[in-house]
């Protein structure tokens, strides 16, 4: 069994004796506070621990990162406290030891918000020490190693939670070596037979085509040689869970999948790298359009390779990456590379930058959780982030900007800053304008306009895809509806209580802060957003502030005036007043509005026949009027009938447009051969601006009956 003794020889390859015996002093503190603890497999265990210091020695991280794997579940199952540690080891350490400990002392509604909570509190300590992830990385691979006595469904449970967020983590940082074998583990628990299926299947052709592998092999060796390019290549294996998505995504056998036969070509410097290329090329053609240089554009967590496919011998596949021994370095161990250069083991810092890109990553996921409404939506956003293939566009400086897979210049946009991204109106791509919603590819270069006023869309949370784009956007939208609920809640708690004769600003704070504190809310914007939502009544809410106590009755809570002055609107309120698409209120239009809980107020034409019901109570109608002062356009439904010939659309079309209007929708209802039905929805300024449209409409010959739709 694997022993502190055998770690601490290990150690000594890089770390000095002196933070060897903190290491020590670690395990033993850890072994006296999980004595009588024993895991499910039956071992004492201080062996997990230990097994997970172990794996960080594999990487060289630095010492404090091997103690916190020694005490990292001291926190959470011993009585031993944060402060104690800090007492021993020190706030680094301590520090270390909480991030990766989960919430014990607090009582969840389901494991899906305790995961949540929990990964919500690692990113807070992620964000202060990035070696928290690392070490969670490697204590979440000892428990896929020994998942063996648990249960199915609870291995099946940790397996996925593994595949959706630690894999993909470990991804995003670069360390490939836990990538792959977290997914493997991850692969083998979830689906047991197919990975046994596979192994076997891998085994045996691994078996069938190893003189095939051995002479490409000597062939890349030699051509290296005769040109004096100093490399080494070895050959390359594919993971269980890379093959079976192969086989299922692409829809191809097994057999086809391992025809590809990949090697890697380890070489000094980035110079070799390039002529290695050219020289691969001469011995072997190259398949078009298979080329990726990564190190010239290295991916998102800092890898850098150069990626070719080449016709081997009888057509055969090979596919080749070169790279330098640091790049090899960084592609097995990423964000942990940087701790080599800490350690001593090179002579600059391999993996700075991937570092400095972890940084970046987990600044993004703090502005995330910020903005996210609770844990559950923002380990979403979390998942949705962790996309596995970007793509790389430019600003219009040259700046280079790493975007997953399907981005569109809204997540372009947000990801170079939220405030572009709420105030951006339009893009140019390739100095061309684009649609905002346009899907984005390698190589394009992109400009982003924007204008002061301009607010988030609704509908760009249908096509955006990186997580901070749909936070953002999502945050942006919940202020601005807090902010329109709130003025609306002002207005009517004006207007209700103006019967009495009074205003808000007139009244006693006293009175204001009495209520609040009986309705349990903490601020005055609070109350009143809820009466712009319409979930509190403005007139109950009047009548509580002016008397001494609660009103007698429910009946009276309920009663309000009937009559009042109106509110004036212009139709710029934003997301708390919306217009029924029942009857097409325009200015000019009388109108009446009432509460709809959660959407405020929504306008309708006086005599719209969806009020019925409302107009036998008269008090749940609001008087509203329209402003003098409206700078915008309306939408409003027309029925035409037409005799059928052909261009009267475009004819339509043409007549629209001349009189400054837009059609935003069309549609057509056949009624015979010579009679048909036109329904037009037009964006008009007011009733006179659609007189005017209509009769310009009814001097067609072939237009009949015009009609505005009413409900």
């Amino acid at each position: 069994m694997f022993t502190i003794d055998d770690l601490a020889d290990r150690l000594g390859s890089y770390l000095p004796p002196e933070e060897i015996l903190h290491v020590k002093r670690a395990f033993y503190y850890a072994e006296q506070a999980h004595d009588g603890q024993r895991r499910r497999s039956g071992e004492p265990y201080v062996t997990h621990p230990l097994a997970v210091a172990n794996i960080l020695a594999n990487m060289h991280m630095d010492h404090q990162s091997l103690m916190a794997a020694m005490l990292h579940d001291v926190i959470e199952d011993t009585g031993v406290t944060k402060e104690a540690l800090a007492r021993q080891f020190g706030d680094p350490v301590a520090e270390l030891v909480d991030g990766v400990s989960k919430l014990t002392q607090i009582t969840f509604e389901d494991k899906a918000v305790a995961q949540a909570e929990n990964f919500q509190k690692m990113v807070l300590a992620m964000s202060q020490d990035i070696r928290v992830i690392i070490v969670k990385l490697t204590d979440r691979l000892h428990n896929m190693r020994t998942l063996g006595a648990l249960r199915p469904d609870k291995k099946r449970r940790i397996a996925r939670e593994t595949l959706e967020i630690y894999a993909r983590i470990a991804s995003r940082l670069g360390i490939n070596t836990i990538r792959v074998e977290l997914e493997d583990l991850s692969f083998q628990a979830i689906h047991p037979m197919r990975a046994e299926r596979i192994k076997r299947a891998v085994t045996k052709a691994r078996g069938n085509r190893r003189s095939m592998m051995r002479q490409i092999q000597d062939s890349l060796q030699k051509c290296l040689d005769d040109d004096a390019l100093g490399g080494s290549v070895v050959g390359r294996q594919k993971h269980l869970l890379s093959i079976y998505r192969k086989m299922r995504d692409q829809r191809k056998p097994f057999a086809e999948i391992m025809d590809v036969f990949g090697f890697r070509i380890i070489t000094d410097d980035v110079d070799t790298c390039y002529r290695i290329l050219g020289a691969v090329h001469n011995l072997y053609k190259p398949v078009p359009g298979r080329f990726k240089d990564y190190i010239a554009i290295p991916k998102a967590n800092g890898y850098q390779s150069l990626h070719t496919t080449l016709f081997g011998p009888s057509g055969m596949p090979i596919e080749v990456q070169i790279r330098t021994r640091e790049m090899e370095a960084m592609a097995n161990n990423g964000i942990a590379a940087h701790w080599l250069y800490k350690a001593g083991q090179t002579e600059r810092p391999i993996g700075a930058g991937s570092h400095a890109r972890a940084r970046e990553w987990v600044r993004g996921l703090l502005e995330m959780q910020r903005h996210a409404g609770n844990s559950l939506e923002f380990i979403e956003h979390v998942k949705n982030d962790l996309f596995p293939d970007d793509i790389y566009v430019f600003t219009p400086k040259g700046d280079i900007m790493e975007l997953p897979g399907g981005a569109t210049a809204v997540d372009f946009a947000y990801s170079v800053h939220t405030d572009i991204g709420n105030s951006c109106i339009a893009c140019r791509i390739d100095r061309h304008l684009a649609p905002l919603s346009s899907t984005l590819e390698s190589g394009q270069t992109l400009e982003i306009i924007t204008a002061p006023g301009a607010r988030p869309n609704l509908a760009w949370l249908n096509f955006v895809v990186t997580a901070k784009a749909r936070s953002a956007i999502r945050h942006a939208i919940k202020h601005q509806q807090r902010t329109e609920s709130v003025q609306l809640g002002r207005r009517l708690l004006n207007r209700a209580l103006s019967a009495f004769e009074t205003s808000l600003e007139e009244l006693p704070e006293h009175r204001l802060a009495t209520l609040l504190e009986e309705l349990e809310l903490k601020h005055e914007d609070d109350l009143l957003e809820s009466i712009g939502l319409g979930t509190r009544m403005a007139y109950a809410i009047a009548r509580r502030l002016l008397e001494s106590s609660a009103p007698s009755s429910a009946e009276e809570v309920a009663t309000a005036p009937g009559s009042g002055v109106p509110i004036v609107i212009n139709g710029a309120e934003g997301m708390v007043i919306s217009f029924a698409r029942c009857c097409y209120p325009l200015p000019g239009d009388p109108i009446v509005g009432h509460l709809s809980v959660g959407k405020g107020i929504v306008v309708h034409r006086h005599d719209c026949g969806n009020l019925q019901e409302l107009r036998d109570d008269p008090d749940k109608l609001f008087a509203l009027a329209w402003s003098q002062q409206i700078d915008q356009d309306f939408p409003v439904a027309l029925r035409l009938h037409v005799e059928t010939r052909r261009g009267l659309v475009a004819e339509l079309a043409g007549l629209v447009t001349d009189a400054d209007a837009n059609i935003e929708r069309i549609g057509i209802e056949e009624r015979d051969a010579r009679l048909s039905i036109i329904n037009l929805t037009l964006a008009v300024h007011n009733r006179v601006h659609l007189a005017s449209i209509m009769k310009r409409l009814r001097n067609l010959p072939h237009v009949g009956k015009i009609t505005r739709v009413r409900s």
